[in-house]
C-alpha cells in the first residue's frame, strides 16, 4: 500500500501535462502512486497519459468512457486509490520539489491528521505571483499539533481547493466525500470535509504552482454556468440539515457561501452583467432559506453587502454597490489631492527649515530604505557617539520598524514635519541607498554613501546595457540622486574603480574600508559563538552558511539551486546548515518555498530575519554562495568559501558582472551539485588550496578593511582629524566627473 494516491483529472491540457506529471515522478519522495483520469480528453493526453505508463509503473490510467467533467473524474480516481492519504493535483498544474518529503514528514509529526492543508503560488502566464493569502493562516498554525475548526472557525478561510490539501482516505470514505458534476464542486467538498474533521494541521509550504492560464479556464469563462455555484451549497446545506451535531457550522458556512456568492457576482468574467440580475435572485433565495437564526454579518464591505442581500433589490444592490464604487473613487481622488496637498506643505516645511543655517552638530542617517540601524551607517553612528558625542546622530526609520530600534535611538518617520526639519538642518547625511529626489542638497551639507559591499555585478549606468537587470529602475534618475554625494566609501581599489564606472557623478572616493566590517575585523571567536547559541547551533558543530543572490532572468528574483534538503542531509551529522536569502527575497513566496518548513523541522536554520547579517557571517565556519556581495566581507574573517556558480554564464548575460568569479574566486567553485557536495564529503573544502585561493581574494578585495573604518569616516569627515594611516594612506581620489577638491581641502 503506498503512502500517497496522487489524483490527477485530465481534460485538454496537452500542452501542460507532461510538465504536471514529471514535477510528480520527480519528488525525492516516492512511495506514491498516480493515478490520471484521462476525462475523455480530445487531443493528445490519451497517448501522453500511457506513454507514462509505459515508463513509470507509478502511474495508472483510467480512460473514462464519457466526459464526466472535474469532479466525477476525481471520484472515478478515488474508487482505485489505495494509499494511506489522497491528494488531488490538477493537470495544468504541478507541485514544487520537495513537497511530498514534507507532506510525509508534516503527518507524521501531527500524528496521521484528518486532513493537511499546504500552500501553493499564482503562476501567470508572465510570471509567478507573490504570497497566497492563506500564507499567514498556516503560518500561524505552527509546526505542532492540529486545530479544528470549531475552535478555530478562521480556517474557513483557506483556499477553497481540492489540489492544497492531503486528506487520509479513511477519513474520505468514511464520511462518503465526493465531488458533485458541475462548477464550484470544490466547495462543498473543502467545507464538510473541514467541519467533520476532528484533527487538521497545517504545513507553511507552497506545494503546488497554480497556473493562471491566459485562456482556456472554464472560471474565468463568463456564462450561466457559473450559476452551478447554487445547487453546490444547496447540497452542502442539505448535508448540514441532517447533521444536528454540525448545527454550530452552520452560521460560519452561511457566511462563507454568500462570501463565494458576492465574489462571484463582482466578477465580469465570470458572470454577464446581464445575468447579475438573475444571479442576484438566485443569491437572495438562497439567503432566505438558509439564513441561521441570529446571523451575524461580519465587519466591513462585505458585511454590508450581505445585509444589503436580506432586503433590497438587485436595483438597490447595484446602486449601493455603485454609489460604494463611487465613493470609493472619489475618496481615492480626495486621498491623491490629500496627499498632494501634504506632500506641498511638507516642501514648504523643509523648504521654511532650508533657510535656517545648517546645524554642525546634526547627523542623519539611514539604511536598506530606513529598515533600521544597519549596515555601515550603523557602524559610523555608533562610532560617532563614542569618538564625536557632541554630533547629535537622529535615524530615518520607517514606522513598521520603529518597534525593532534598539534602546535610546533617536529617529524620524520619513515624510513627517519632524523628518523635514531634520534633514533641511542636517550637516552629515549618511546613507547606504540614495535619498529621496525631493529632498534638494543644501550648500556645505555633506552627504556620505556607504554603498552594500564590493560590487560583483552591474550597477547603476552599467545596467544601460542589460534591459532585464534595470527593469523597474530609472537609471538617469538615480545618477540625478547620486549627483548629491560627496564621499564614496571603499574596500578596495576594485570598488573604487567600479563606483567611478557605475556613477559618473560629483563625488569622491574615500579609502577608508566598510564600516561594517570591523566588527568582523576585529572578531574575536567568541563573537561568533554568542551569535551561534542564539540560532540554536548545537555545540561543537561545523556552521555551512548558504547565501544566494537574486537572479534577474527569473521573475520575481528566486531560482531553488540547491535542494536544501539534501544538501543539508549530505553534509551529514555535526553539520549545520544555516541559510540566509538576499533582503529582496525575504518577504516573496522564496522562503514558502520550502525554506520555513525545514527550518520548523529543524532540518536547516533560516537566518534570513537577523537584521545584522555580521552576526550570521560571524556563526559560520565557512560560506557558501553563488554571486552574493557576501563573500568579499566573509573574506574578511579568513574562512573558507565555495562558490556555487552552476549557471554562471545565465547569471553573467543577464545582470553583467566586473569580473569572472569563477576565474578568480575566493575558494573552490563548484558547477553542479554533485561537485558541491563532493567539495564536503572529501574535506577539499577546506584544503590548502583553498587557503591559496582565499589569501589572493583577501589580498585584493579586503585591502581597506582594518578594523578602523568608521572611526576613519567619523575623524575624518565630521571632526576633520587626521588619523594614523596605514602605509599608503586614507586617500581622497576624485572621481571623473568631479573637477574639484576634496571636503578636507576645503576646510
Amino acid at each position: 500500500m503506498p503512502r500517497f494516491s496522487i489524483i490527477v483529472p485530465v481534460f485538454k491540457v496537452q500542452g501542460f501535462l507532461r510538465e504536471c506529471l514529471d514535477s510528480v515522478l520527480g519528488q525525492s519522495y516516492t512511495d506514491f502512486e498516480v493515478i490520471a483520469v484521462d476525462d475523455r480528453s480530445p487531443d493528445g493526453c490519451p497517448a501522453i497519459l500511457d506513454a507514462y505508463a509505459d515508463r513509470d509503473a507509478r502511474v495508472r490510467v483510467l480512460h473514462l468512457p464519457e466526459n464526466v467533467g472535474l469532479g466525477r473524474a476525481r471520484n472515478a480516481g478515488l474508487e482505485q486509490a489505495s494509499g494511506d492519504y489522497v491528494l488531488f493535483l490538477d493537470s495544468d498544474d504541478q507541485y514544487t520539489p520537495g513537497l511530498l518529503a514534507a507532506v510525509a514528514a508534516r503527518l507524521g509529526a501531527a500524528d496521521e491528521p484528518d486532513i493537511l492543508v499546504f500552500d501553493h503560488v499564482r503562476t501567470h502566464w508572465w510570471g509567478r505571483g507573490g504570497r497566497s493569502t492563506a500564507a499567514d493562516l498556516l503560518a500561524a498554525a505552527g509546526a505542532a499539533g492540529t486545530f479544528n475548526v470549531r475552535e478555530n472557525p478562521e480556517y474557513l478561510h483557506l483556499f477553497l481547493v481540492a489540489w492544497n490539501k492531503a486528506y487520509r482516505r479513511e477519513f474520505f470514505l468514511k464520511h462518503e466525500l465526493r465531488y458533485a458534476p458541475g462548477l464550484y464542486e470544490d466547495a462543498p467538498v473543502t467545507y464538510r470535509s473541514m467541519v467533520l474533521a476532528d484533527r487538521i494541521a497545517c504545513l507553511e509550504r507552497i506545494g503546488v504552482e497554480y497556473r493562471q492560464r491566459r485562456q482556456g479556464a472554464i472560471t474565468k469563462t463568463p456564462g450561466r454556468r457559473h450559476f452551478d455555484i447554487f445547487p453546490q451549497y444547496e447540497g452542502l446545506f442539505a448535508f448540514l440539515a441532517e447533521r444536528t451535531d454540525l448545527a454550530w457550522a452552520r452560521p460560519l458556512l452561511f457566511e462563507r457561501a454568500l462570501d463565494h456568492m458576492l465574489f462571484v457576482l463582482a466578477r465580469e468574467d465570470r458572470v454577464r452583467p446581464a445575468d447579475r440580475p438573475d444571479f442576484y435572485r438566485e443569491i437572495r433565495s438562497f439567503h432566505a432559506r438558509h439564513l441561521p437564526a441570529g446571523f451575524t454579518p461580519p465587519d466591513g464591505r462585505r458585511g454590508k453587502e450581505m445585509r444589503l442581500v436580506a432586503t433590497a433589490s438587485y436595483a438597490s444592490y447595484a446602486v449601493a454597490r455603485g454609489l460604494h464604487d463611487v465613493r470609493r473613487v472619489a475618496g481615492s481622488g480626495k486621498r491623491r489631492v490629500t496627499r498632494a496637498a501634504s506632500n506641498r506643505a511638507q516642501r514648504a516645511w523643509y523648504a521654511a527649515h532650508s533657510k535656517l543655517p545648517l546645524d554642525p552638530q546634526l547627523a542623519v542617517y539611514s539604511a536598506f530604505s530606513h529598515r533600521g540601524v544597519l549596515g555601515d551607517p550603523a557602524a559610523i553612528h555608533a562610532k560617532a557617539r563614542e569618538v564625536a558625542p557632541h554630533i547629535r546622530g537622529v535615524w530615518v526609520v520607517q514606522e513598521d520598524a520603529v518597534d525593532a530600534l534598539p534602546p535610546g535611538i533617536d529617529f524620524v518617520t520619513p515624510g513627517s514635519r519632524s523628518y523635514h526639519e531634520v534633514m533641511a538642518r542636517a550637516t552629515y547625511w549618511v546613507n547606504n541607498v540614495n535619498w529621496p529626489g525631493t529632498l534638494a542638497k543644501r550648500p556645505g551639507s555633506v552627504h556620505v554613501h556607504t554603498h552594500q559591499g564590493t560590487p560583483l555585478k552591474h550597477m547603476a549606468a552599467d545596467l544601460l546595457t542589460k534591459p532585464g537587470a534595470r527593469h523597474g529602475f530609472d537609471v538617469p534618475k538615480m545618477l540625478w540622486r547620486a549627483d548629491r554625494w560627496d564621499y564614496s566609501l571603499v574596500a578596495n581599489r576594485h570598488s573604487e574603480l567600479a563606483w567611478e564606472r557605475a556613477y559618473p557623478c560629483h563625488f569622491s572616493s574615500l579609502r577608508t574600508g566598510s564600516p561594517r566590517n570591523d566588527v568582523l575585523v576585529d572578531a574575536g571567536p567568541e563573537a561568533g559563538e554568542a551569535v551561534r547559541a542564539r540560532l540554536g547551533v548545537p555545540a561543537g558543530n561545523t556552521v555551512v552558511l548558504y547565501a544566494p543572490t537574486r537572479r534577474e532572468y527569473r521573475r520575481g528574483g528566486h531560482v531553488d539551486r540547491i535542494d536544501l534538503a539534501r544538501f543539508a542531509r549530505d553534509l551529514g551529522t555535526g553539520h549545520t546548515l544555516v541559510v540566509r536569502l538576499h533582503p529582496s527575497l525575504a518577504k516573496g513566496t522564496a522562503r514558502g518555498m520550502g525554506l520555513a518548513d525545514l527550518h520548523r523541522r529543524g532540518v536547516v536554520i533560516d537566518a534570513t530575519d537577523e537584521p545584522h547579517v555580521e552576526d550570521v557571517l560571524l556563526a559560520a565556519d565557512v560560506l557558501v554562495t553563488d554571486y552574493s556581495a557576501l563573500m568579499f566581507d566573509y573574506a574578511n574573517l579568513d574562512r573558507p568559501i565555495v562558490v556555487h556558480a552552476d549557471d554562471w554564464g545565465a547569471y553573467a548575460a543577464s545582470r553583467g558582472a566586473y569580473f569572472d568569479i569563477t576565474a578568480d574566486a575566493p575558494g573552490h567553485v563548484s558547477c553542479s551539485y554533485r561537485e558541491l557536495a563532493w567539495l564536503f564529503a572529501s574535506g577539499t573544502w577546506q584544503d590548502g588550496e583553498s587557503a591559496r585561493l582565499r589569501a589572493g581574494f583577501r589580498e585584493r578585495f579586503c585591502e581597506f578593511d582594518d578594523g578602523l573604518a568608521a572611526e576613519r569616516v567619523v575623524r575624518t569627515v565630521m571632526l576633520g582629524e587626521r588619523m594614523p594611516e596605514r602605509p599608503g594612506g586614507v586617500e581622497r581620489v576624485p572621481a571623473p566627473a568631479a573637477a574639484r577638491s576634496s571636503l578636507m581641502d576645503a576646510r
